[in-house]
């Protein structure tokens, strides 16, 4: 039996996700014709999950976090007249704060360039992290080199596919994987040096 099923969402919490995207998508309307109080509220509601995905990007670099989600709120307000509320509000803010982390990214000095064809070739598939890892692994992540990074925090955590990573940062479909086969071995290699010392700590 597979312990890793996912069980269906309950009625009462899908109610509960139906009834705030509504009040998402009445909140964006009142703020698209001018309600800044409506804005603030929606501000109120997404700010946590939006400063969460942008400060793993950056590499949990705080000071550039609250820059960066600032900045996304900042092109929201300015954007949300053209919103043609085709997506619910919350994917679509989402999705900009993002794209503003990744465009931060891209000005960054180029990592070290490696051969197209032997990202693809090492692009192995390791298993995603275990939950029982997160307290270390928030950690590992940040020192990760910043392109791996990002496609490991758009992969694993955001649930992005491989192709909407390569179109975002300009790369193939088969460097992306590769990047993200590269983050997860040195997630794994940097977890298992700080795993060493603790498992032999009081031994004599």
């Amino acid at each position: 039996m597979n312990a890793c099923l996912t069980l269906p969402m309950p009625m009462s919490q899908a109610a509960v996700d139906h009834q705030a995207g509504d009040d998402d998508a009445r909140l964006a309307r009142l703020a698209a014709a001018g309600d800044l109080r409506a804005f603030e509220s929606l501000y109120r509601r997404h700010v946590a999950r939006v400063h969460g995905v942008v400060w793993r990007i950056c590499g949990m670099n705080g000071a550039r976090a609250e820059d960066l989600t600032q900045e996304a709120f900042v092109r929201a307000w300015q954007s949300l007249p053209g919103f043609r509320f085709e997506s619910a509000f919350a994917t679509w803010l989402h999705r900009l704060a993002v794209n503003i982390a990744l465009m931060d990214l891209r000005r960054e000095p180029p990592e070290q360039v490696c051969d197209e064809a032997l990202l693809e070739a090492c692009g192995g598939s390791h298993q995603p992290f275990c939950a029982g890892e997160r307290a270390d692994l928030e950690q590992a992540v940040a020192n990760l080199p910043p392109r791996a990074r990002a496609v490991l925090v758009l992969h694993d955590v955001e649930g992005w596919k491989h192709e909407e990573i390569g179109r975002e940062l300009g790369m193939a479909v088969g460097s992306s994987k590769a990047q993200l086969h590269r983050a997860r071995s040195l997630l794994r290699a940097m977890l298992d040096n700080h795993a060493a010392p603790a498992a032999t700590r009081g031994k004599p």
